[in-house]
C-alpha cells in the first residue's frame, strides 16, 4: 500500500479549525500572552494560537491520561514542543511561579468545577493574580461569577454564543484592586449580558421561563404546602419576564 504524503502544519490547521466557542476564546487570549490551557484535550487552542504567533507560550494541562497523550501527540505533530509544554495534572497543579503565565483558559466545564479548580489554585499559591481568566461553563455560571466577585476579579467581557444547539458563555476576568459588588442579577443573567439582551440571550430565558412555569404548575398541584417555593418561583418568573420583554 502506498504510504500517504505527511501532513505540513498549514494542512492540519485547515482540517483542525478552532470551534466557534474556542475561537471566542482564544480572541480573547492577549498578543504575546504565556497561556495555561487547563483540560486542554488535544491542545487544540494553544496549538491554533502557536501556530498563528499569537502566544508566546503555552502550557497544555490534562488530568485524565488519554486526553493528555492525544494532546502530547498533537503537539509533537506540529513541531511545537519548544512552544508548547503538555503537562499531566490536577487543574492549576501542573502550573508554578517560574513559568510566568499571563493568561489561563478554562473551557468546557462546569462552573462549579471552574471554581473549584481557581480556589485550589488560591489555596496553593498557583495563582499570582496578574493572569487574564478566560473561563467557558457549560452550566453554572451563576456559582463562577460569585467566586470571581468574591475574590476581587472584574468581569471585563462575557459573550453569549450558540454552536451546535448548545449554548454557551464565555465570561473574562482579571485580577482587581477594588472589591467586586456584583447585584444578583449580575451573576444570573451577565453583568454585561443583561444590558444588551441579543436574540441567543432572550432565546435561553425563554427557554427558562418555560421551565419555571412548568415547575410552578407542578409545585400548585402538590398536596403539600409549597407556598415559600411557589413565591420564589414567582418572583424568578416576573424577574425573567421583564428581563426579556
Amino acid at each position: 500500500m502506498e504510504k500517504k504524503p505527511e501532513r505540513n502544519d498549514s494542512e492540519f490547521m485547515d482540517e483542525k479549525q478552532l470551534s466557534m466557542r474556542l475561537a471566542k476564546a482564544a480572541s480573547y487570549v492577549p498578543k504575546k500572552a504565556r497561556l495555561a490551557d487547563i483540560g486542554s484535550d488535544h491542545a487544540y487552542l494553544p496549538c491554533a494560537l502557536t501556530l498563528n504567533q499569537q502566544i508566546e507560550f503555552a502550557i497544555a494541562g490534562e488530568v485524565v491520561i488519554g486526553p493528555f497523550q492525544t494532546a502530547k501527540d498533537q503537539v509533537e505533530r506540529l513541531n511545537l514542543t519548544n512552544k508548547i509544554d503538555v503537562r499531566l495534572g490536577n487543574g492549576l497543579d501542573v502550573l508554578t511561579i517560574e513559568d510566568e503565565i499571563t493568561a489561563i483558559t478554562i473551557c468546557g466545564m462546569g462552573g462549579s468545577l471552574i471554581a473549584s479548580i481557581l480556589e485550589n489554585g488560591v489555596q496553593k499559591n498557583q495563582l499570582s493574580g496578574k493572569e487574564r481568566l478566560i473561563l467557558q461553563p457549560n452550566i453554572g455560571e451563576y456559582t463562577l461569577r460569585n467566586w470571581l466577585m468574591h475574590h476581587s476579579y472584574q468581569i471585563i467581557a462575557e459573550e453569549l454564543i450558540e454552536e451546535d444547539q448548545k449554548k454557551y458563555e464565555i465570561i473574562v476576568a482579571e485580577k482587581s484592586e477594588k472589591k467586586q459588588n456584583y447585584s444578583n442579577q449580575d451573576l444570573k443573567y451577565g453583568v454585561f449580558l443583561k444590558n444588551t439582551p441579543s436574540a441567543i440571550f432572550i432565546e435561553k430565558w425563554k427557554s427558562e421561563l418555560k421551565k419555571s412555569r412548568t415547575i410552578l404548575a407542578s409545585l400548585k398541584k402538590s398536596s403539600t404546602d409549597q407556598s415559600e417555593k411557589i413565591q420564589q418561583v414567582e418572583r424568578e418568573i416576573k424577574e425573567i419576564e421583564e428581563l426579556i420583554q
